[in-house]
């Protein structure tokens, strides 16, 4: 049952509460159970090494609902592989695959009221937060820990849904560096985004674009999304340690090859911008958000991207696929999808 109280066609991209949200805490070597929790307050310890060290780690996955009224969530073994992967290089134990997807299906079941309803433009969000919960003074990883997950619906991450808009390449902040934290979904990333990110918008920019932080030569990433272009049939997108592999780029790229398109993984210089017949940056928030064009102010350059300022028809094409996908509209040949029953 849909809740008739919320105006679905109208909700922003931001929090909204629920009735439940999941926990499973780990103590003692070893995961316990998970507990169901309709509390959105972590009781947590002062010197709890998330706090002072940085340890912890977050997902980001979307549970739809189809024409024919089953919810259905989107790659979240993946998203599991992402966490573990992040685990590994902060030092925090793993949870197993099965045990988060255990979570994942509960806590969608237990809100299954706030899953929006079919061609509303909604979904429901799914934030998985892991967390060192132990006592620590003293650059140590913790000895105990805690997985949340809590769900919200959520409108378009941009206001104007699937349209192209313009993006900055800001040069005087670096959002990762080359062997750091950059392809792990750690929080001390976005941090170190937010001054970035707030100077695009002030300027008038849906988002800002980094360069290499190493040479200032390279697209790295489209602030909290992966960059991608397209040009002579070919997906092209880059190759750098410091990028977050999101798993939507990861998607577009399979849909891509199954097109008959050619797939890249390689650097991107900056001047290459101007042969991209299409562009856009790519995340779970916004699956596609297309590139108008990309200014880099300090060297006073333009790149135009989409000519007649709409989004490419390749680019179109692989939203249209891959959203088909998510609401059972179109065939999941790849296993993406988990039915909740």
């Amino acid at each position: 049952m849909v809740s008739k109280e919320i105006d679905w066609a109208n909700i922003s991209f931001g929090y909204m509460p629920t009735d439940y949200n999941v926990r499973r805490y780990y103590r003692d070597g070893k995961w316990g159970e998970i507990e169901l929790s309709s509390s959105e307050i972590i009781n947590i310890h002062m010197a709890a090494t998330s706090l002072h060290y940085g340890q912890e780690a977050f997902e980001g996955l979307k549970a739809f609902r189809g024409k024919d009224g089953k919810i259905r969530i989107f790659r979240m073994q993946a998203n599991a592989e992402r966490l573990q992967s992040t685990c590994r290089g902060i030092l925090m134990p793993e949870l197993p695959t099965e045990m988060f997807c255990e979570m994942v299906e509960k806590v969608v079941k237990m809100n299954e009221r706030f899953v929006p309803p079919y061609e509303s433009g909604a979904s429901l969000y799914i934030r998985p937060l892991f967390i060192g919960t132990g006592a620590q003074v003293g650059v140590h990883p913790a000895n105990e820990y805690l997985c949340i997950i809590f769900v919200t619906p959520v409108g378009p991450y941009f206001k104007g849904g699937f349209a192209a808009t313009p993006y900055v390449i800001i040069r005087e902040y670096d959002r990762a560096a080359p062997l750091g934290t950059g392809r792990y979904k750690v929080g001390g990333n976005y941090a170190a985004s937010l001054l970035a990110n707030k100077k695009a918008h002030d300027l008038g920019y849906s988002c800002e674009i980094y360069l290499d932080a190493k040479e200032k030569k390279y697209i790295d990433e489209a602030g909290a999304a992966n960059f991608f272009g397209i040009k002579d049939n070919t997906y092209i997108t880059p190759e750098s340690t410091s990028i977050l592999p999101s798993i939507t780029n990861r998607s577009l790229m399979q849909l891509a090859e199954d097109m008959g398109m050619k797939v890249e993984r390689r650097h991107i210089p900056e001047e290459e911008l101007n042969t991209f017949e299409e562009a856009g940056a790519c995340g779970t928030a916004a699956v596609i958000s297309p590139i108008e064009r990309i200014d880099d102010l300090e060297n006073g350059k333009t790149y135009i991207i989409a000519k007649d300022g709409k989004p490419g028809p390749m680019s179109t094409k692989l939203y249209n696929e891959l959203r088909g996908i998510q609401y059972g509209d179109r065939p999941d040949k790849h296993g993406w999808v988990t039915v909740i029953e």
